[in-house]
């Protein structure tokens, strides 16, 4: 039992693949402004984050005038592919090279199929951004690694999409923003919340009150893949409260409840781990701020 826990949970030291991951998380920006640039604007930037598909992550149809098409990362085969309506079929290599590079085989290949497109090419959400065509920094791929990861999320995807089953208020779908490259699932107390600075981007993905649940590999104060948990506005006593399981805590920096990744794929049950996260944050934080639990619940 407990192998099959770890096959499906793979190990993800992030020393291990930092270089990777920073280099993944550009080209999934690049890719991310694409949609930006194409995509309908949904509320809470819905429309621009990544699906977890059976081979990756891709994003959502994307119009282009009378066709379509759609990008996604394959971490089986390693290929960035671009599929478009017309039956039309490009792919690129994922394999080691500068962020630079795939930008302009990106752009090119776009060109080629007659889709060109103009995106901002400032990355989002990092600390010291290089634009997109200047970025010979970043230039490692791991395949082993890209494909862990991107098998963690598929796992936590899917409990984390069993975990909104009862809620019936309004939530998002459990998807992949490239901002900060986490997989994210969010319920809505239907109420608005107090104005929020910032950018345009946060002001409108925090216009209501919020209980987030995700996963992220790690960056930042945290060097370690985790699941988390915020509420925004933060009730007062949530930092304080009580939750499950015993290996979470609120991480002050963060201003979120955090349960280490490597707690959870060396649990007995990891899906029961996730499950007491969600559901002991959820319960803390709707108490603590007064949503109408009897409405929201099924």
């Amino acid at each position: 039992m407990m192998a099959m826990a770890q096959e499906l949970w793979p190990a993800l030291p992030y020393d291990a693949w930092k270089d990777t991951y920073a280099t993944l998380h550009m080209w999934t920006q690049v890719v991310g402004k694409v949609a930006l640039a194409l995509a309908p604007p949904l509320n809470h930037s819905w429309s621009i984050a990544f699906q977890v598909t059976p081979r990756g992550l891709s994003t959502r149809t994307l119009p282009y005038h009378d066709r379509t098409f759609s990008i996604q990362f394959d971490f089986i085969e390693h290929q960035l592919v671009i599929h478009a309506s017309d039956d039309e079929t490009r792919t690129l290599a994922l394999k080691p090279r500068t962020v630079a590079d795939f930008y302009r085989e990106v752009m090119m290949t776009l060109d080629g199929m007659g889709l060109p497109v103009k995106i901002w090419t400032m990355p989002s959400e990092v600390p010291s951004p290089i634009r997109f065509e200047q970025d010979t920094v970043h230039h490692s791929y791991d395949p082993e690694y890209a494909n862990r990861c991107w098998r963690i999320f598929s796992q936590a995807a899917r409990v984390l999409a069993l975990s909104q089953c009862e809620f019936v208020g309004k939530c998002s779908p459990v998807h992949v923003f490239w901002g900060g490259f986490d997989l994210a699932v969010t319920r809505f107390s239907g109420r608005p919340a107090p104005p929020r600075e910032g950018p345009a981007f946060m002001r409108d993905a925090y216009s209501h009150e919020v209980i987030s649940h995700g996963f992220w590999p790690g960056s930042g104060p945290l060097l370690e893949p985790t699941f988390y948990s915020y509420a925004v506005p933060e009730p007062a006593g949530f930092k304080d409260a009580r939750v499950r399981p015993e290996a979470a805590y609120y991480h002050r920096e963060l201003g979120e409840f955090v349960l280490p990744y490597e707690a959870v794929r060396t649990a007995a049950s990891p899906d029961e781990a996730i499950l007491a996260f969600v559901e002991s944050t959820y319960d803390r934080a709707s108490t603590l701020a007064g949503w109408d639990r009897a409405a929201l619940a099924r």
